[in-house]
């Protein structure tokens, strides 16, 4: 015959009492009030039909049944105890593996990963290199930071950073051939694209006025790239007008090595950290608001 069991709080009541030997002691462990552990007990001792404590002088001691009830929930307490200080510790001892494309890593998290490292050091963050510059296929890493657009995928959590910024650049000598007002002067140019992003021309074509007809022959006429790493730095090199996002260029744009001429426009996209469904997020938190910080400053 099965017996129904008490609530397991009841039990968890008795078993700090029993090891405290103290109803208060117990309720402050358990952070809940005197009254109830009191009330907890009661049931106890309701559900059983028995007194599973005697009061002796102020205190209180197991009586037979309790000593019998005990033996038993002391040992499972402690069991769940040291199963769930195991599971925490390997959580929290298990390096946070951080997917990111290499362009990214390249041009924006490496200058500041040492921060990264001495600022979040409980982290254990281990970065490695995406097989592509926007989301790609699921991996088995604890998050993906990468630029991607709206729907988010439905087999990931998504926090957003910021919204993504694209300009078109080119180089000084360039620049000086170029007509800042005039965004279709940038045709007389080789562009330089790369196929892990070919919506970024059309969006930002469409956004500055531009036909679109003259983009795809001028396109035709451009030089392919398999990074945007190495995209931007043959920008650099002079060789034609690049498309980036704004967030890879900046050090670039500030030093004076680039120029955007007609400045930049917002995409659909946003810079994410992508955790799989089931991930702890409780552990990405601190990554997300650090990268939040530094994206600002």
């Amino acid at each position: 015959m099965q017996h129904s069991m008490p609530p397991l709080s009841a039990l968890r009541a008795f078993e700090a009492t029993a090891r405290l030997g103290s109803v208060t002691a117990a309720a402050n462990e358990l952070n809940v009030t005197h009254g109830a552990v009191s009330r907890q007990l009661k049931s106890l001792d309701e559900h059983f039909g028995v007194a599973l404590f005697a009061k002796v002088g102020r205190g209180l001691v197991l009586t037979h049944h309790g000593e019998q009830l005990q033996s038993g929930v002391g040992e499972a307490f402690s069991r769940l105890r040291d199963s769930c200080a195991a599971l925490k510790h390997e959580v929290e001892e298990t390096p946070f593996t951080l997917a990111c494309p290499g362009s990214l890593l390249a041009r924006w998290l490496i200058p500041r990963l040492d921060r990264l490292h001495r600022e979040l050091p409980e982290l254990k963050l281990q970065v490695v290199v995406s097989d592509t510059e926007q989301l790609g296929k699921p991996s088995d890493a604890s998050a993906t930071l990468a630029f991607t657009e709206p729907p988010w995928p439905a087999d990931m959590a998504v926090i957003p950073l910021m919204s993504e910024q694209i300009c078109a650049v080119v180089s000084p000598a360039l620049a000086a051939q170029i007509d800042s007002a005039k965004p279709a002067s940038l045709f007389a140019n080789k562009l330089l694209v790369t196929a892990s992003r070919p919506q970024a021309w059309p969006q930002w074509a469409n956004a500055k006025g531009l036909e679109q007809r003259a983009l795809e022959d001028a396109l035709q006429q451009g030089q392919g790239f398999a990074h945007l790493y190495y995209l931007i730095e043959a920008a650099v090199a002079g060789l034609g007008v690049a498309i980036a996002p704004k967030l890879l260029v900046e050090d670039d744009l500030s030093s004076g090595r680039l120029i955007a001429p007609w400045g930049s426009i917002e995409t659909p996209a946003r810079l994410c950290l992508l955790l799989p469904k089931h991930a702890n997020v409780r552990r990405s938190e601190p990554l997300a608001e650090w990268f939040k910080q530094a994206l600002n400053e």
